[in-house]
């Protein structure tokens, strides 16, 4: 049995945003809001998966200004 909406094109609608996507990988983020790493680069939003974030935490840390070491 199908939907009555099944296949309408109303998939990815305004009402109901994309998951986020990671910036490094690709991967998108599954069920509810992620706990991903957030990064504001050049005034633009991006988000890292949890694992991205691990392989790359020395790079994410090198990045910091001092006052938060």
């Amino acid at each position: 049995m199908t939907s009555p909406h099944e296949g309408d094109g109303d998939e990815g609608s305004a009402t109901e945003p994309e998951p986020p996507a990671c910036a490094r990988c690709g991967v998108r983020a599954a069920g509810p809001p992620p706990t991903w790493t957030l990064s504001v680069e050049n005034g633009v939003r991006l988000h890292y998966c949890e694992r991205c974030s691990r392989e790359n935490l020395r790079a994410i840390e090198g990045r910091l200004d001092s006052q938060w070491w």
